[in-house]
């Protein structure tokens, strides 16, 4: 019983924090974030487009220095790892200069903020090198998750979208097809009335 408190009292201590943010960025708009790391620290950025124009995205992230580090041109979805080799402020920013009239709508996660310690990898015990393994994969079935949800939004609105034309199209046709018919019943009223002069 105590060596299973001990296991789940270290799964907790272990858990990595996973910021998830949605963030709106205007035509012509950039939208910045920053993280202070250490060097040698890790830190995984994953995003996704939800809404906007063709769903894509400019992404990138520079050192403390101002220095480009990742940069990624319109992309729909992302994921970007960097090592810190400067300790800092490191910078990670959305663009969406490219867009001259639709806003964005981006889903992303921070996370495997890997703070490196002072014990070697090999004095880590086995246990809890394996509890870090699962909880890396826990994350990467939650941003799988996270993405899953995302693209089901969009297929969902645009099933929506395509249901609210095929709606007003078929009303369009079918006032006309009543106007065309009233026409011709008219029309041919009057092509078989006989006109008497008197």
């Amino acid at each position: 019983m105590k060596s299973l408190l001990l296991v789940i009292a270290v799964v907790f201590c272990l858990l990595k924090t996973v910021v998830a943010i949605s963030i709106d960025i205007p035509a012509h708009g950039q939208h910045c974030f920053y993280e202070d790391l250490a060097i040698g620290d890790k830190m995984t950025v994953t995003f996704q487009v939800g809404e906007g124009g063709n769903l894509d995205i400019d992404f990138l992230i520079s050192d403390p220095q101002g220095r480009l580090i990742k940069s990624s041109a319109r992309e729909s979805t992302g994921t970007h790892v960097i090592e810190a080799a400067i300790a800092g402020k490191h910078t990670y920013c959305f663009g969406n200069q490219m867009s001259s009239v639709t806003a964005k709508s981006v889903s992303f996660n921070v996370h495997d903020m890997q703070k490196i310690e002072n014990t070697a990898k090999a004095d880590i015990d086995p246990i809890e090198r394996e509890i870090r393994e699962l909880a890396d994969s826990i994350f990467a079935i939650k941003a799988e998750q996270e993405y899953i949800v995302v693209r089901e939004r969009q297929h969902r609105d645009t099933a929506e979208s395509t249901n609210a034309r095929v709606k007003w199209w078929s009303l369009g046709q079918l006032v006309l097809l009543a106007a065309v018919c009233f026409w011709q019943v008219v029309y041919l009223k009057r092509f078989f009335e006989v006109k008497r002069v008197v």
